[in-house]
């Protein structure tokens, strides 16, 4: 919740027209944010405003209010290698 209101004063910050929000998704899916609140929330954006949101699995509400939806197919993932999350990457 509180970086959600922190995402929010950006988002509605005439100084930033892209907002990244890295891995939303994920809080969504598991319900630690109300995805009736950030779909309401994101109609109210400026509309010069560009709001990234990333992370698997979007939920389908979410994808029909986008305007733009990319899915990436993972390739390689140091992970994979035996390199934990990273801080700065994954968190």
């Amino acid at each position: 919740q509180k970086a959600w209101a922190e995402a929010k004063k950006y988002i509605q910050d005439p100084d930033y027209k892209m907002v990244l929000l890295d891995e939303l998704n994920i809080a969504l899916r598991y319900d630690y944010l109300p995805l009736e609140d950030v779909l309401a929330f994101l109609e109210t954006k400026p509309q010069d405003t560009h709001v990234i949101i990333t992370g698997r699995n979007a939920k389908p509400e979410l994808i029909d209010a986008a305007d733009l939806v990319t899915e990436m197919e993972q390739i390689k993932h140091p992970f994979r290698s035996g390199i934990k999350a990273q801080a700065g990457v994954e968190f």
